[in-house]
């Protein structure tokens, strides 16, 4: 299959495993997505430069009076319980910790959450009416796709609204997966974010579709408020901005310092047992990724194993095959009773985002036209 210039309409990375169909990717003349363009960067960078902007960054936003210096937004997860032990015991500033408590969450979650609490962080666990966080994540589901959008936009949205509710004009986030992963590279040289960007790229334009309707009383952990002056005060950043970010690295580190599990068996769809353990409704969100561009969880893991030199591209390529196209079956029925829809909706809903260029549906499940080269 090839465009009207000649060109692959469906491609890989020569490095990695980042196909064409990502949202945002871009690509070299040598076939070499913006991932494995960045990872290499990273390797001769001279992070000094952007490690007094974050020194500068931290020094404007520290409290003169002791109270919370920056807000960052955890999950009892590697990437948040890293920034979080870096800000604390490596620039002595003092964190507040906002948690926005998933919906459908596994057990080895809420224990690592609680682990997190207990290795020393100020933490604020905030639930967000949760019949509103299931309508959002049902329209999230049947509009978009998107089994999470309602908790997606009150991790933005709701964290920086307490941040404004403390005083607090600093939020620092992990990664910017545009960066890392492959995306969107506007905010390469840039080290601070707005709600704008987070609205257009995280959120994907959809925002405003799907807050439809729902009072400004209902949504008040899912706005970010043009005219709310406490709000525009606030400053968000990535701390992989200022680093060579190695997600594995903060897994380590994470698991050190601030008590982190992994679950002893493989998470749904994937080889790595470390990551995403928040909510069983992540492996109905990368199952659809899976359906609606011919990436999924696994592909995903294996590019970072490949990019940081642990994995060779074969090996990706196999576990890709191996693990990428899994079905939650063992989640039905509470994703059923969480959406509030009949199993021919949840059906109906997984054909309609399923890319039919890619896929083919062989009895009640959908396989790939494509191999991975």
């Amino acid at each position: 299959m090839t465009t009207a210039t000649g060109q692959p309409a469906l491609f890989w990375c020569k490095t990695c495993l980042n196909m064409s169909t990502r949202p945002r990717i871009e690509f070299n003349d040598q076939g070499r997505c913006n991932a494995c363009q960045w990872s290499e960067e990273k390797k001769t960078f001279d992070w000094s430069s952007r490690m007094n902007e974050l020194k500068a960054l931290l020094e404007k936003h520290r409290s003169k009076t002791g109270e919370f210096d920056v807000v960052i937004p955890v999950s009892g997860g590697k990437d948040g319980s890293y920034v979080s032990h870096m800000l604390k015991h490596e620039f002595g500033m003092h964190p507040l910790a906002v948690t926005i408590t998933p919906p459908l969450s596994f057990s080895i979650g809420d224990q690592n959450l609680q682990n997190y609490i207990a290795s020393g962080y100020d933490t604020i666990q905030i639930n967000p009416n949760q019949k509103v966080m299931q309508e959002l994540n049902r329209r999230g589901f049947l509009e978009q796709g998107r089994p999470l959008y309602g908790w997606v936009i009150a991790i933005l949205a709701g964290v920086i609204r307490t941040a404004a509710n403390f005083g607090v004009n600093l939020v620092m986030y992990g990664e910017d997966g545009e960066i890392e992963y492959g995306g969107s590279t506007e905010s390469k040289n840039r080290p601070v974010f707005t709600a704008e960007f987070m609205k257009r790229v995280y959120l994907e334009g959809q925002y405003e579709k799907t807050l439809r309707y729902l009072s400004s009383q209902q949504t008040y952990f899912w706005r970010f408020d043009a005219d709310d002056q406490k709000l525009g005060n606030i400053e968000c950043a990535h701390f992989s901005y200022f680093e060579s970010w190695d997600p594995y690295r903060n897994y380590m580190i994470a698991k050190e310092h601030c008590g982190l599990q992994e679950k002893e068996e493989s998470n749904t769809g994937t080889y790595t047992n470390f990551a995403q353990n928040d909510t069983c409704l992540y492996d109905l969100h990368t199952y659809l990724m899976y359906l609606k561009f011919g990436f999924g969880r696994a592909t995903q893991d294996a590019g970072i194993d490949i990019r940081r030199g642990a994995m060779s591209r074969d090996q990706g390529v196999m576990l890709a095959q191996m693990y990428d196209n899994c079905y939650p079956e063992p989640f039905i029925e509470k994703y059923l009773d969480y959406y509030q829809i009949s199993r021919e909706i949840f059906d109906e809903t997984i054909d309609k985002f399923a890319n039919k260029d890619l896929f083919y549906k062989d009895g009640d499940r959908w396989m790939p036209k494509f191999e991975i080269v």
